[in-house]
């Protein structure tokens, strides 16, 4: 009866000692997996800014009667320009029909953001370089510009559009038929007799790829520390 009792145990310790094991294994291959991808994603996710620089992040359509195809703007992180019409410069055209509503030049635009665009864009990379590569505890930090990046964009355009079309000269010739406005930043609109289409385009969803890359990679880092403390 002892000896039965004595086996019994036996079994049961090496039972539990092989379920231990087996979580043990279990726990270390997810450290492992939790280690490599978060760099991987972050990597991917820098690669992605820079591959987001020569594409347009937002663009606008002014449609009407006497411009059949359209005159377009395209916004890039650090310039604006038309759709490669060689037989016009729509951005200087749209300037020159803004005139008649008393709005300012595109070109004054953003001058600030547009000159600081792209060194902007290389401190993120660097940084998520830093973040994939060094494992402190607040480092993480630096990676969030990266995450809110495209956010910033939209609402520093936002920004833009409002300010040129609240701010409108009283003394420009169609001042009387055309009152301040915000124009749309996504979506059609109507500004006197131009429709215009707002959109955004392949730059942005390259950073917003980006961002939610660094946002998964943050999150499985947060997760792996977790791992490592419980174990």
């Amino acid at each position: 009866m002892s000896r039965q009792r004595d086996r019994e145990v036996a079994t049961q310790t090496m039972s539990q000692a092989k379920s231990t094991a087996q979580q043990t294994v279990a726990t270390s291959s997810t450290r492992r997996w939790l280690a490599w991808l978060s760099p991987v994603l972050l990597i991917v996710a820098a690669v992605l800014l820079v591959a987001s620089i020569p594409f347009p992040y937002w663009g606008l359509v002014l449609e009407a009667p006497q411009y059949p195809e359209g005159l377009e703007v395209r916004v890039f992180v650090n310039e604006m320009t038309g759709d490669d019409d060689p037989q016009i410069d729509e951005v200087q055209e749209i300037t020159g029909l803004n005139h008649y509503i008393g709005m300012k030049p595109l070109g004054e635009a953003a001058t600030f953001e547009r000159s600081i665009a792209i060194p902007g864009i290389i401190v993120m990379v660097i940084a998520l370089g830093i973040v994939a590569f060094v494992r402190r505890r607040w480092v993480w930090l630096l990676a969030l510009p990266a995450a809110v990046f495209p956010l910033v964009f939209l609402g520093d355009l936002a920004y833009w559009l409002n300010d040129y079309g609240q701010n409108l000269d009283p003394y420009a010739p169609l001042s009387s038929a055309i009152h301040p406005f915000t124009p749309t930043i996504i979506g059609e609109g109507i500004i006197g007799q131009f429709k215009t289409v707002a959109y955004v385009n392949t730059g942005w969803y390259l950073a917003v790829v980006a961002a939610v890359l660094v946002i998964v990679a943050l999150l499985l880092r947060w997760r792996g520390g977790r791992a490592a403390a419980g174990s």
